[in-house]
This record gives C-alpha cells, sequence and structure tokens, in this order.
C-alpha cells in the first residue's frame, strides 16, 4: 500500500484572505518528504451531524463513462502489512515489521498461522458487499514470493490458493479484478508493504529477472480470466528515491506489457507513476489497455499532516486539475483514503509513532497537536466528534469529484483487523461516512 504522492499542487485561498496565497510544493515521496511549505487558508462549509434533521442538500454528481472503475483494494490480505492486521504481528514478537521478518520470527508456526489468516480474513461474503456498495472492481496485492519463491527467503506459500478463490468469488459478484503485483524481489521501494522494510534493492543483482519469473507466473494463471481479470499491474509503487532508476523501470514496463499484451490484449496493462505524478509519463507509449497508477494521501509528512479541512480539499481537487486531467495516459488513482491524521496504531511502521500527535521522529513541533490521536489508533470512525466526521465524509467527497477527471480509482483498503478511522471502508460504509450511492453528495460543487 502506501505513500504517496509526489507532484506540484497549488493550494489556493479566497479572495477575503490577508497575507501571501497559500502554496503546496510536493516534490517527493510524502513520507520522507522535504521542500514543502504551507500557509494560508481556503473556503468554510459547515454540516453538523449531530443534528436529528441532516441539514444538508443531498444532489448528484455527474456520471462517468461506463468503463470507469470504482475499486477497492483487498490489502492485508495476501500481502501483509502491521497496521492492518497488527495482531498477527504482535504474535512474531518486537522483531516482526514486515512480512519477512515475520515469517522468520514464527519460524515452523508462519506457514499454519498465515494459511488461517489468508482463509479467513477475506471471503465470498466481503465481495458480495463490495458489489452491493456500487463498486466494480478489487485490487488485490500480492507478492512475488507467492508464485515465485526465492531459496533462503523466510517467507511461506499458500496465497495462490485464495487469489484463485478471489477471482470465483469476483465472478460470483459480478465484480472485475486487477492482480497487483504489490512486492518484487529485493524490494523495490524499501516500505514494510512491499514485504521486507529497508533499502531498496530492487534492479540489483538478478531481481528484476526474478520479478519476470513471478509476472510470468501471475500472467500465466490468470491473463485469460477474460470478464474477471481486468487489470495486471506490473509493480507497485516503485520508488526512485530510494534508487530505483526511472529508464530500466522504462524497460520493465515495456517487457512487461508485452507479456500481458501477448498473452491476452484485452487485459489492460497498469504501469505505476513512481510518485512522479501521471503527466510526467506522457510520450510514453506502451500501446492500448495501458492505465498509469498514481498514489494520493495526505498524511505522510509533517507539512501535509498539518492541512486543515479547506486545505485538503483543496489539495484534492487541485491534483485532479493538476495531475489526472493532463495525463495523456489513462490514469487511476489505485490508492486514496478518507484518513486526515496518521494516527492509526503501526501505520508509519511497526515501532513508530504519529506525525500528527508528534510522537514520530519527523514531527513537527510547531504543527503537532499532543494527544492528537485520541480515539484515532484504532476503532470505528463512529467514536470520531461530529466535527470529525463532517469533515471525513466532505475530503471523501472532494476525492471522489477530483478522481472523477482521470479512468477511476481503488479505495486502500477494504477492511482492518482492529479498525483505522478514515480507512475502513467496510465501517465508513457502515457509518454513512461514503457516499452511498456512490454519486451522493452532501457537500456538492467543491472542486469546481
Amino acid at each position: 500500500m502506501i505513500c504517496s504522492l509526489s507532484n506540484v499542487i497549488s493550494i489556493e485561498s479566497d479572495d477575503t484572505q490577508t497575507g501571501p496565497r497559500p502554496t503546496l510544493d510536493l516534490t517527493s515521496h510524502t513520507r520522507l518528504a522535504s521542500n514543502l511549505h504551507f500557509d494560508g487558508d481556503g473556503f468554510c462549509f459547515a454540516f453538523f451531524w449531530s443534528l436529528p434533521i441532516v441539514l444538508a442538500c443531498e444532489t448528484k454528481s455527474p456520471r462517468a463513462a461506463d468503463d470507469f472503475i470504482r475499486g477497492v483494494n483487498l490489502g492485508g490480505w495476501l500481502v501483509l502489512e502491521p497496521w492492518i492486521t497488527p495482531g498477527i504481528f504482535e504474535e512474531g514478537g518486537d522483531s516482526a515489521v514486515d512480512e519477512w521478518t515475520l515469517s522468520a520470527a514464527l519460524g515452523q508456526r508462519a506457514h499454519e498461522r498465515l494459511k488461517l489468516h489468508w482463509n479467513t480474513y477475506v471471503d465470498q461474503k466481503d465481495f458480495d458487499r463490495i458489489k452491493a456498495a456500487g463498486l466494480t472492481h478489487v485490487r488485490i496485492p500480492i507478492g512475488y514470493w507467492a508464485v515465485a519463491p526465492i531459496q533462503g527467503e523466510p517467507f511461506v506459500q499458500g496465497q495462490i490458493d485464495m487469489l484463485d478463490a478471489a477471482i470465483d468469488w469476483a465472478r460470483h459478484s459480478g465484480l472485475k479484478v486487477n492482480v497487483d503485483l504489490h512486492g518484487a524481489p529485493g524490494s523495490q521501494n524499501g516500505f514494510d508493504n512491499s514485504g521486507r522494510l529497508g533499502p531498496a534493492n530492487w534492479q540489483k543483482g538478478d531481481t528484476v529477472a526474478q520479478t519476470y519469473k513471478a509476472l510470468d507466473a501471475l500472467i500465466q494463471r490468470y491473463a485469460r480470466q477474460e470478464g474477471v481479470v481486468d487489470e495486471i499491474n506490473l509493480i507497485n509503487e516503485p520508488f526512485p528515491q530510494a534508487g530505483i532508476q526511472v529508464e530500466p523501470l522504462k524497460d520493465f514496463y515495456r517487457q512487461g506489457a508485452a507479456k500481458v499484451k501477448s498473452a491476452n490484449p484485452n487485459v489492460a496493462v497498469v504501469i505505476s507513476d513512481a510518485f512522479m505524478g501521471p503527466s510526467k509519463w506522457n510520450g510514453f507509449d506502451l500501446g492500448a489497455k495501458t492505465i498509469i497508477d498514481t498514489h494520493h494521501y495526505q498524511v505522510f509528512s509533517p507539512q501535509l499532516v498539518a492541512l486543515d479541512i479547506n486545505q485538503h480539499v483543496k489539495t484534492a481537487c487541485e491534483f485532479g486539475k493538476n495531475e489526472l486531467a493532463k495525463s495523456s495516459i489513462p490514469a487511476i488513482v489505485g490508492e486514496w483514503c478518507g484518513a486526515l491524521t496518521d494516527c492509526t496504531q503501526y501505520l508509519n511502521g511497526r515501532h513508530e509513532g504519529a506525525r500528527y500527535d508528534g510522537t514520530h521522529k519527523d514531527s513537527d513541533p510547531k504543527t503537532a497537536v499532543p494527544n492528537g490521536c485520541v480515539r484515532k489508533t484504532g476503532g470505528s470512525v463512529s467514536q470520531l466528534t461530529d466535527e470529525e466526521k463532517t469533515n471525513t465524509r466532505r475530503y471523501i467527497e472532494a476525492q471522489l469529484d477530483s478522481f472523477s477527471t482521470g479512468h477511476g480509482w481503488y479505495w486502500w483498503t477494504w477492511k482492518t483487523e482492529r479498525g483505522s478511522p478514515g480507512w475502513d471502508l467496510n465501517d465508513l460504509l457502515s457509518n454513512g461516512l461514503f457516499p452511498q450511492p456512490l454519486d451522493a453528495r452532501m457537500f456538492p460543487g467543491q472542486c469546481h
């Protein structure tokens, strides 16, 4: 999963504001971002969740094309992340910070424990509920180790049986599937969600050749599942700032796309924008049925997490105008959420705190909110204040409207083990904070 946009976005306030007009200069991955600055404010919109009568008009946003993707990620299922399923990682002790170290810590128990998780975390009922919510697609992360394990590594296998089951569940529910290679040998970004936290060693040694083995296995198994498998994502979030070279990445995209198209030209090839922004890839031509994937989060730097709700909305709206609408390749937002803080336990890493409340090593003491993560480290959105609920709904609606300028989106993520306000879509749906139907608006026209 995670980590986020790398673009230049401006936030403009209304004409009544005094002082300099606000800007957001986002030039790197938001977990490690630098050279960002913010000032000013935006517009205001009030809505009261506590009133017995809803004092907001509900309108419909314009409908997108029939092939517009409205999807959700099944994060934390076949590729584990500490913040999504913290209980499993806690069983592994303090050394378990990613799936590699978790598997090593569990030792001989690893396969049995992970198989129990794979077999119980997601089932047909989840797919049915996803479909009932008006969604069209599921994006399913999978690691290379599930299909092309490397001798001597601690990862365990068995995930592929559940991916097979997911294809059947999707077929039964009428959903389409994006098969997402989420972790590559050596790690393509150094994030825990790649399977191994630390240096990004992908492109070194024979790691790219090993990645092709994993892609070949996925393509052979799923590319001909026409009518269900709609997209194959070649690699998730390769990160140039961690040392990944862009020109070899382009070569990998070319060869990977050729493999998919050779197997089935009707399956779309999805490439990551590598945190560069989709419009930076204009002119990179892989032919028809190519989609570029960008990820949008606003919590992984002290500057972003310090934005007020007006600035969050402005930033979301500008992203659609400045990036999605200007991409020559059909662009999707493959990951996004409704979180306005980074308070969820382990979100920034197994032993990391939060920037929002000042407990993270990269926090800014000038903007951190002491004790600001109360009621936000886990649990349901139902425990948020009325203002926080209002802001969450408003932020989600702004992103939905902004992303309508692209080819579609996938929310991150469907559900979490202990709850995660702003991330857990199942919980948001249950509490009325995610629009139903999807084009219902309590805060219309935010991106006009």
